[in-house]
């Protein structure tokens, strides 16, 4: 199993995601935004950042990046795609996941630790947890508010693609513990196919308990699991 870690000019948490990955026993590598080929990878990672500066708007340059059709036709072809914050937002500039994310509801960058409830274990990206099981996760953001229109927010609701929601200590959907306005508190959602999966908060920095949780394990455990690699320990 291959994984792959893209590197866009303002990319800043790739080599987060290629730490977690390499600590899990993952044989990972760098794909540069400028490639056109991601090596047959089974397993490749946006990560956060300021992708471009976030001109215009965040992902909205990324989308067009040599790398693109490449990581539309793997995705396509069943490989798993995650995208970490700007990597979520580059994954909805290219159509890949439905929605956008817009400014946050009090117009701040925020970066705090937060609290998410998985919606559905029975996913690529969740099946090492149970439905309901809270994680404590970073979140880092100026652009993580998640909104769609009625129908397609139906309609993710109808398929369980809602695999991630903000919630409180106690694991209830609350008003307070949405940190940007994102709609029914949404922090991560995944394609109809489940290969794809998006979220703001992220999991590589919640991997080392030096950094004040190991909850984002559970992520990639699950996603190399379903693909058939036990991570080490």
């Amino acid at each position: 199993m291959k994984a792959a870690v893209l590197r866009f000019p303002g990319s800043n948490c790739d080599q987060d995601a290629h730490l977690a990955l390499r600590e899990l026993g993952v044989d990972v590598d760098y794909v540069w935004h400028k490639d056109t080929s991601l090596g047959g990878a089974d397993l490749i990672v946006v990560p956060g950042g300021f992708s471009y500066g976030d001109y215009l708007r965040c992902g909205a340059i990324a989308r067009f990046s040599p790398i693109m059709p490449a990581l539309k036709d793997a995705a396509k072809n069943g490989a798993h795609v995650l995208g970490i914050c700007n990597g979520f937002q580059i994954l909805c500039e290219a159509h890949l996941l439905p929605g956008a994310l817009i400014r946050n509801r009090d117009l701040h960058f925020i970066c705090e630790h937060v609290r998410v409830r998985v919606e559905n274990y029975e996913t690529p990206w969740t099946n090492a947890a149970v439905t309901g099981t809270v994680l404590r996760i970073p979140i880092a953001h100026g652009e993580g508010s998640y909104t769609a229109d009625a129908a397609t927010l139906k309609e993710l609701n109808r398929n369980r693609q809602v695999l991630v929601r903000y919630v409180d200590a106690r694991g209830a959907v609350t008003a307070d513990a949405n940190p940007n306005g994102s709609l029914e508190n949404i922090a991560g959602i995944c394609n109809a196919a489940r290969n794809v999966f998006g979220l703001m908060p992220h999991p590589e920095r919640a991997c080392d308990p030096r950094l004040g949780s190991v909850d984002g394990r559970i992520i990639f455990q699950s996603v190399l699991a379903r693909l058939g690699v036990k991570a080490a320990a």
